[in-house]
C-alpha cells in the first residue's frame, strides 16, 4: 500500500478515482479460514486435559461419601483431595526431559496410560493408603498431561489462531470438571461401598480412549526439527500452517532457533547437542539472558497466581461452600456443583473465541478485576452468614454466596484459566520450550496442592469468609504483577517472543496502537503474520 497515491489521483482532478482507490486501499485483508488439520491436532492433544479436570471434579462429591466409608478427618480429606496436585510435581517435572527424548506425542500417550493405572488403583482401594497410592500414580499421569498439551497446541498451531487453539486444554480442564460432578450425582445413589468406587475408578474410561486416539496425531514440528528431521517437519508445517508460504517461513525460523542453516534443504541433519534439551537448565536457570530472565518470571507468575486465587478450593470443596450458603441436603449440593462445572465450561468457550480477537492482556485484566470483585462479595455474604444467628436463616445472602461462587468461576474461566496455558506455552524460546513450561507446570500445581490441602484448616481458623477475603487480596496483587509485567502477544510468532519481553515496558504499551507515519498501524505492522512475510 502506498499512501501517497489517493492524494496524486486528487490532484490530477480525478477525486472520484481518488476515493476508490482509497477505498481499495485501506480495505481490510480477507479473514483465513482456520486451519481444520491445526484445529484437530489441538484438540487431540488437549483431550488429555479431561483427565485433571474429571479427578478434580469428582473428589469433590466422592470426598463426601470416602469420608463416611473409610471413617476419616477432615485433615485426611485436604489430603486426600489436594496432594495429587503435589504428586503431579513429578510428572511435570519429568515431562519436559521426557518430551524431548521420546516426543510430544508419545509422552501424551504416557500420560494417559499412568492415570489409567492410577484411576484403577482408586477404583479398588480397600483402604486410606491404598487410595492414596492411587492418587500418587494419577497424580504423575496428570503431571505429564498438564505439561505436554499446551507445549503440543502452541508448536503445532499457526500464530493465526495460537490463542483460540492453546486455550483448549483448559476447555478439556473444565468439561472434564463437569464430567466428574455429573458422575457424582448419576453415582450418588449406588450403595456407599460402591458409588465412591464407581466415582474415581471411571477415570480409567477416558485415559484409554485419548491414548488410542492421540495415535492419530503428527509429531510436534519443532520437535522434529529439534531431532534434524526437516522432512517431517516441513510435511507437518504444509497441513498446520495457513498457506504453503508461511510454512516455509515457519520452518525457516523454527531452523534458525535450533541452529540449523536457513539454506539447508535436507530431509534429515545432525543438530546440536543442546538442540535435543541437554544444558537447557544451565541456561534457563544459571546463566539466563535478561529477556529469559523475564520470560520465567512471566511464565512462573501467572501459573502462581492463577492457583493462588482460590480456583482449586472453590471447585474442590464448592459442597462444603454451599453447605455454609445453607445448602443441606446431599441431592442439591451436588446440583449445585453441576451448575459451577456448567458455569466454568460455558465460559471457557467464549474465552477461546475472543483470545485472537481481543488479545491476552486485556482479557487477562478484565477476568481478575471480575475475579476480585467477586471474591470480595462472596467473602462478605459467607462473613455475614456466618455471624448471622443460628435460627435465623439470610435467603438473600445465601443466594449471593450462590451466584458469587458462579460468577468467580465465570470470570475465572473467561481469563485467567485458559490465558495461563496459552501464555506459559508461547514465550519461550524453542530450546528452552519444553523445560520452561514444566516449571510453570510445577509452579501450578505446587501452588494448587498448598491450596488444596490448606483450604479446610484455613477456613477452620480464620472463617471461611476470611479465607476468600484472603483469596481477593491475592487477586488484587496479581492483577499488578500482570499489568506491568506481562506484554501483549497476541498476533507475535512463537521465534519472536524473546526479542518482545526483552523491549516490553508497560508505561509504552498504551502508545503501541499509535498510527505510525504512513498511516499504518504500528501494532499490525509489527504483528505476527506481516513481520513474517517482511523476514
Amino acid at each position: 500500500m502506498t499512501g501517497m497515491e489517493p492524494q496524486n489521483d486528487s490532484v490530477s482532478g480525478d477525486p472520484s478515482h481518488a476515493v476508490a482507490k482509497t477505498i481499495e486501499n485501506f480495505d481490510p485483508p480477507k479473514k483465513t479460514k482456520r486451519n481444520k488439520f491445526a484445529l484437530a491436532c489441538a484438540v487431540l492433544a488437549s483431550m488429555t486435559s479431561v483427565l485433571l479436570g474429571y479427578d478434580i471434579g469428582v473428589m469433590s462429591g466422592a470426598a463426601l461419601y470416602i469420608k463416611d466409608y473409610l471413617k476419616i478427618n477432615d485433615l485426611q480429606i485436604e489430603l486426600l483431595a489436594g496432594t495429587i496436585n503435589i504428586y503431579s510435581l513429578v510428572g511435570s517435572c519429568a515431562a519436559g526431559r521426557t518430551s524431548d527424548w521420546i516426543g510430544r506425542r508419545y509422552t501424551i500417550i504416557m500420560a494417559c496410560a499412568i492415570f489409567f493405572a492410577g484411576a484403577i488403583l482408586m477404583g479398588f482401594a480397600t483402604n486410606y493408603a491404598f487410595l492414596m497410592f492411587g492418587r500418587f500414580v494419577a497424580g504423575i499421569g496428570v503431571g505429564y498431561a498438564l505439561m505436554v498439551a499446551p507445549v503440543y497446541t502452541a508448536e503445532v498451531s499457526p500464530s493465526s489462531s495460537r490463542g483460540f487453539l492453546t486455550s483448549f486444554p483448559e476447555v478439556f480442564i473444565n468439561g472434564g470438571v463437569l464430567l466428574g460432578y455429573v458422575s457424582n450425582y448419576a453415582f450418588s445413589k449406588l450403595p456407599l461401598q460402591l458409588g465412591w468406587r464407581f466415582m474415581l475408578g471411571m477415570g480409567a474410561v477416558p485415559s484409554v480412549i485419548l491414548g488410542v486416539v492421540v495415535l492419530a496425531m503428527p509429531e510436534s514440528p519443532r520437535w522434529l526439527v529439534m531431532q534434524g528431521r526437516l522432512g517431517d517437519a516441513r510435511r507437518v508445517l504444509n497441513k498446520t500452517s495457513d498457506s504453503n508460504e508461511e510454512a516455509q517461513l515457519r520452518l525457516i525460523d523454527i531452523k534458525e532457533a535450533a541452529g540449523i542453516p536457513e539454506d539447508c534443504q535436507d530431509d534429515v541433519v545432525q543438530v546440536q547437542k543442546q538442540s535435543r534439551g541437554e544444558g537447557v537448565w544451565k541456561e534457563l536457570l544459571f546463566h539466563p539472558t535478561p529477556s529469559v530472565r523475564r520470560v520465567l518470571i512471566a511464565a512462573i507468575g501467572i501459573h502462581f497466581f492463577q492457583q493462588a486465587s482460590g480456583i482449586d478450593a472453590v471447585v474442590l470443596y464448592s459442597p462444603r461452600i454451599f453447605e455454609k450458603a445453607g445448602i443441606t441436603s446431599s441431592d442439591h449440593k451436588l446440583l449445585a456443583t453441576v451448575a459451577v462445572g456448567f458455569a466454568k465450561t460455558v465460559f471457557i468457550l467464549v474465552a477461546t473465541f475472543l483470545l485472537d480477537r481481543i488479545g491476552r492482556r486485556p482479557l487477562l485484566l478484565s477476568s481478575v478485576g471480575g475475579m476480585v470483585a467477586s471474591l470480595l462479595t462472596l467473602a462478605t455474604s459467607l462473613t455475614i452468614i456466618d455471624h448471622n444467628h443460628p435460627g435465623k436463616k439470610l435467603t438473600w445472602a445465601s443466594g449471593l454466596s450462590i451466584a458469587t461462587v458462579l460468577s468467580f468461576v465465570a470470570t475465572f474461566s473467561i481469563g485467567m484459566g485458559p490465558i495461563a496455558w496459552v501464555y506459559s506455552s508461547e514465550i519461550f524460546p524453542l530450546r528452552l520450550r519444553a523445560q520452561g513450561a514444566s516449571m510453570g507446570v510445577a509452579v501450578n500445581r505446587l501452588t494448587s496442592g498448598v491450596i488444596s490441602t490448606t483450604f479446610l484448616s484455613l477456613s477452620n481458623a480464620i472463617t471461611v469468609g476470611g479465607a476468600f477475603f484472603l483469596f481477593a487480596g491475592i487477586a488484587s496483587a496479581s492483577w499488578l504483577f500482570f499489568f506491568t509485567f506481562l506484554p501483549e502477544t497476541q498476533g507475535k510468532t512463537l521465534e519472536e517472543m524473546e526479542g518482545l519481553f526483552s523491549k516490553f515496558n508497560w508505561r509504552e504499551s498504551k502508545d503501541k496502537r499509535r498510527p505510525s507515519a504512513d498511516g499504518g498501524d504500528a501494532t499490525t505492522r509489527n504483528g505476527g503474520e506481516i513481520q513474517m512475510g517482511n523476514t
